[in-house]
């Protein structure tokens, strides 16, 4: 059974920093593309980052240059570092896994509904 756990949320004030983990079990997703999305109360659930399986990442345009996505591919799992965080980050931020093999686009890797399983979540906020 494919298993996806995320940790690391937690409260930060304004320009701190957290790194969320995302560990997999039941399979290995080295060969696969792997993402992280997060959900704001009354909004949808959008696209942060997005890591293929040659390493290539993808970020949303207002966390370029403040979070950073990798994969350590012996240990099965995805980090998500953030810095500099602002009050707007604040959400809900869920790991997630495709099991497309091969080439991807940047439009298939931000579509949620790519993605075969995902985390439980865990909870960020950014007090101001």
């Amino acid at each position: 059974q494919v298993q996806l756990v995320e940790s690391g949320g937690g409260l930060v004030q304004a320009g701190g920093s957290l790194r969320l983990s995302c560990a997999a079990s039941g399979r290995s997703f080295s060969s696969y593309p792997m993402g992280w999305f997060r959900q704001a109360p009354g909004k949808e659930r959008e696209f942060v980052s997005a890591i293929r399986w040659n390493d290539n990442t993808y970020y949303l345009d207002s966390v370029k240059g403040r979070f950073t996505i990798s994969r350590d591919n012996a240990e099965n799992t995805v980090y998500l570092q953030m810095n500099n965080m602002k009050p707007e980050d604040t959400a809900v931020y869920y790991c997630a896994a495709s099991q497309r093999a091969g080439p991807v686009t940047i439009w298939f890797l931000k579509r949620p509904q790519n993605y075969d399983y995902w985390g439980q979540g865990t909870q960020v906020t950014v007090s101001s």
